[in-house]
């Protein structure tokens, strides 16, 4: 019988939660009235949220039922899927939202004004990533929408509170408003995560079922630590305390990848962030993160992002690749 969730499971799970820091993308205050409609573009590794605060939306996205959203409702769409946001079910297809007039405050922040004389609705809109890896772990865990509706969130609840304080930032404009509700924002779609992972929803495979397990969960651990170690399979197994080939089938199991490509490609999240946002060489990570020559880690890291080391490096990458999936 395989173990179950541990208490020490309970604590990575509550470490990895630390993880969820946010960087923003951008955001936009939208002034919409009916009829309107939308496309938010897919971006690779990134989460697209929306918060109602006033009117109704409709949101549509391929392959889902149309999701009808409320005064006070909070959506995430995580995984970069690209969808519509519209005045109504029916709504013809628009323009894609970065082709549309805005006043752009600040460079990551917006207030879009769009549609025709009709009922108005309020939102804020909002793009983020998380860079760090345990991050992007927990973001492939989510289901393609997150919706919080106004009428299941407790009048109690942290996100509510939260919702308030923003929606009373766009009624009454003040000095510095945007600054606030980014932030709001941010804190929302952290909230939004939490909640879905207090709910259990999801917890029952994958990463974070993997993360909690009593054996798997310490072999995950000891990699996110160390991730420069000359780590293998024996090794590893050791640490889970179970044999070699019973380690490499219950990690493939719950994690869905075997423990050598799981370790690569979570070095290969830490290098891709480090070389976006350090000044630091592709030598110094090969050393950093246990790889006998430049090349061996040149070798991992352009099969896993797309892209060479010196690209990244260089800013000359484009999008962000998906290094999460």
């Amino acid at each position: 019988m395989r173990p179950g969730p541990s208490a020490g499971g309970t604590d990575r799970l509550a470490r990895a939660l630390h993880t969820l820091r946010m960087r923003s993308t951008f955001y936009s205050h939208a002034e919409l009235g009916e009829p309107w409609s939308f496309e938010m573009p897919s971006i690779p590794d990134s989460i697209s949220f929306h918060v109602l605060t006033s009117g109704a939306s409709w949101l549509r996205m391929p392959g889902a039922e149309p999701l009808e959203l409320r005064a006070g409702d909070l959506t995430l769409v995580p995984h970069g899927l690209g969808h519509d946001l519209a005045s109504s079910e029916e709504a013809a297809p628009g323009p894609r939202v970065d082709l549309l007039p805005q006043d752009y405050l600040t460079d990551h922040y917006s207030v879009l004004r769009y549609g025709g004389t009709g009922r108005a609705s309020q939102m804020i809109c909002g793009i983020v990533s998380f860079d760090d890896p345990a991050a992007r772990e927990l973001l492939r865990a989510l289901p393609p929408v997150l919706h919080i509706g106004s009428d299941t969130v407790s009048a109690a609840s942290s996100i509510r509170d939260t919702l308030r304080l923003m929606a009373r930032e766009l009624s009454q404009p003040q000095p510095g408003g945007e600054a606030v509700a980014t932030r709001l924002a941010d804190i929302l779609v952290v909230q939004a995560i939490r909640a879905w992972l207090a709910s259990g929803t999801g917890t029952e495979a994958g990463w974070l079922c993997a993360l909690q397990d009593a054996r798997i969960g310490r072999a995950l651990e000891a990699i996110h630590a160390e991730p420069g170690r000359e780590w293998t399979l024996e090794r590893l197994a050791r640490v889970a305390t179970l044999s070699r080939s019973s380690f490499s089938t219950l990690f493939t199991e719950l994690v869905g990848e075997a423990p050598i490509t799981y370790l690569t490609r979570w070095r290969m999240n830490i290098a891709y962030t480090r070389l976006r946002d350090e000044n630091i060489t592709a030598a110094s990570l090969a050393t950093e993160l246990g790889y006998r020559s430049e090349a061996g880690f040149n070798r991992a890291f352009t099969r896993i992002v797309g892209s060479t080391p010196g690209s990244v490096r260089r800013g000359s990458r484009g999008q962000q690749p998906a290094l999460a999936g």
